[in-house]
């Protein structure tokens, strides 16, 4: 099997309109989490939300364009264009017809449902923008990206709620293994903060209502936590197979080392007793990387902020690894700072732990004031950033339905 590694990554986040803005926020422990802007929440029991503020689709569409797309597709865009130009990825014709697009996407244009929905009940079928399809549809994520750049792969779309990032990256690192491409963007695209997705995840009673403090109502593994918080944005890699990345004279970031994925086949939406599909989705990448518990630095967890989520990852980390390999295991949940992502939290969170093994810097768990007992034997980083040298780190991500997926990432050398 070939092997493949990272050579660019983008991203537009809660935390800042481009990877480094983002990775700089992240290593300082600053929260990208305010009262919504995008709408007026006043209404609603859930008013705050990780929003890309000041993000701006005409850097990247012509302004008659826009309409084309939905804002996911506008940020997975953003993010797809920063990571080709990071990674100085110029395929050739033939290289163009061997790289695929591979971008997660949970829910689509929720804006646009809304205001067409608007439309038809208001003034009737005939005035409905004849854009609505093709700017709402999972698939245009990837599609405008293939586009753009005259990708010529596959062009697909993973949609496994909080998962469909990281099986992006997934899918993406198993199509150029096994030698059916030779490179791919891959990763994960949402934009769910608006007044459906917000009252929809409130009625589930799922998000913070920590109002009056934005900034610390996203709290993964502490006691005090009372829901996640909803976020937008995007994080995308190119992917490309180790030996072409070094010939070209790419700078590699890191090695991606495994991919495992797996389903509790439990419930609707609160994961398996003891995380026992995480562990399980952590036991098969780290046998498909062919690495050991106790060789792992770090794990960026799902870590959602949720009452019985956070509990049940760290039950099953502490299921995977023994007491000997969590003495130096270090675990944190980037979702501290930027918010839930959904579709997206997989791709970015990808991205985060591939600059974790290239600063050797480790992410805190802010607002970690008083860890959760349930949590206990886990070292969750708690509140500053830290630093050490890292071979190997894992990115975890679980969604609705029971879909979990564990990537694994590795110091190139």
């Amino acid at each position: 099997m070939r092997r493949v590694v990272v050579t660019g990554v983008g991203a537009v986040s809660p935390c800042g309109l481009d990877a480094a803005t983002t990775w700089d926020s992240i290593c300082a422990g600053r929260s990208g989490i305010a009262r919504i802007q995008g709408f007026d929440p006043t209404d609603f029991a859930s008013q705050i939300a990780g929003e890309c503020r000041g993000f701006d689709p005409l850097k990247w569409f012509e302004k008659r364009r826009v309409r084309e797309g939905g804002r996911f597709i506008h940020l997975g865009v953003a993010a797809s264009g920063m990571a080709i130009e990071a990674a100085g990825f110029e395929p050739d014709d033939a290289l163009k017809e061997r790289t695929g697009t591979f971008i997660g996407v949970g829910m689509c244009a929720l804006e646009l449902l809304e205001q067409s929905a608007k439309t038809l009940f208001e003034r009737g079928p005939r005035r409905i923008t004849p854009y609505f399809i093709p700017a709402t549809i999972s698939n245009l994520a990837p599609g405008h990206v293939s586009m753009r750049w005259g990708l010529k792969g596959p062009s697909l779309t993973t949609t496994s709620a909080c998962s469909s990032g990281a099986h992006a990256v997934g899918e993406a690192f198993r199509w150029i293994e096994r030698g059916d491409i030779d490179a791919a963007v891959a990763g994960g695209a949402e934009a769910a903060v608006t007044p459906l997705g917000v009252g929809g995840f409130t009625a589930m009673r799922a998000l913070s209502t920590r109002n009056d403090e934005p900034e610390r109502a996203s709290r993964p593994f502490d006691i005090n936590r009372d829901g996640f918080v909803i976020a937008e944005g995007a994080g995308v890699m190119v992917l490309e197979e180790r030996e072409a990345a070094i010939k070209r004279g790419a700078t590699i970031l890191a090695e991606v080392r495994g991919y495992g994925a797996t389903a509790d086949a439990h419930h609707l939406t609160q994961p398996a007793p003891e995380g026992e599909g995480a562990q399980r989705s952590m036991r098969a990448c780290l046998a498909d990387a062919k690495a050991n518990a106790d060789e792992v630095d770090y794990i960026n967890a799902h870590g959602t902020s949720t009452p019985h989520g956070d509990v049940q990852e760290a039950q099953a980390i502490r299921g995977v690894f023994s007491d000997a390999a969590r003495e130096r295991l270090w675990v944190s949940s980037t979702k501290s700072m930027t918010g839930h992502l959904l579709g997206a939290a997989g791709g970015l969170e990808a991205v985060l732990t591939v600059l974790a093994l290239r600063d050797g810097i480790v992410p805190p768990t802010i607002n970690l004031d008083d860890s959760d007992p349930g949590c206990a034997g886990v070292d969750l980083v708690p509140n500053e950033a830290r630093r050490r040298k890292l071979e190997l780190a894992l990115s975890n991500s679980f969604g609705f339905g029971g879909t979990n997926v564990t990537l694994a990432f590795g110091r190139h050398g």
